[in-house]
């Protein structure tokens, strides 16, 4: 097995959430010592090498990040694609965390019926939403708030200009937001 390539894939295709040491320490059946050793040989391979990629440790995970250096490219890419239209996911998403805010990632999931995880680490990214700290229920999941490029980007000066939504008006077929 070439290890090296293998991390690379299991790195890539976890993204985000990067993989557990552990998991992967066990699947290349390496001990502790040849484990950190090589981990050690790969990271210094992407900090120091030609890759826009860097490989990094948070908590007992490993991923892939780019490297500061191209930091202003991406956000400059990331500001031109701010002012495409938005799709239908991200404007439900964004319509929930503005009237509800703040607001967890699984309270948006029970409205939406659906997974927002990747929909909130776009906004995120997008810099329309931020963590507004962390609620106090049971794993301290963290808090959403709309930011002010969401108030440029909708040419907003308070959330108190958002129309005004009347619970009836919310009725739907699936029965989601009955009013009992």
């Amino acid at each position: 097995m070439n290890y090296k390539s293998s991390l690379e894939a299991l790195l890539f295709a976890f993204g985000d959430d990067g993989v557990s040491k552990k998991d992967i320490q066990e699947k290349f059946e390496m001990n502790k010592e040849s484990f950190e050793a090589f981990l050690e040989e790969f990271k210094a391979f992407y900090k120091e090498g030609d890759s826009a990629l860097e490989c990094v440790e948070y908590g007992k995970n490993l991923k892939f990040i780019t490297k500061k250096e191209h930091h202003a490219l991406i956000t400059e890419l990331l500001e031109v694609n701010t002012s495409r239209n938005f799709s239908q996911a991200a404007l439900e998403t964004l319509a929930i965390i503005a009237y509800k805010q703040p607001i967890t990632r699984l309270e948006i999931e029970e409205i939406r019926g659906v997974n927002s995880d990747m929909m909130c680490r776009r906004l995120e990214a997008l810099e329309l939403i931020r963590e507004a700290g962390r609620s106090d229920s049971v794993g301290r999941p963290i808090l959403y708030e709309v930011t002010d490029g969401f108030m440029d980007v909708f040419k907003l000066t308070s959330l108190k200009e958002l129309p005004e939504i009347k619970l009836e008006d919310l009725v739907e077929e699936n029965g989601l937001f009955k009013t009992d």
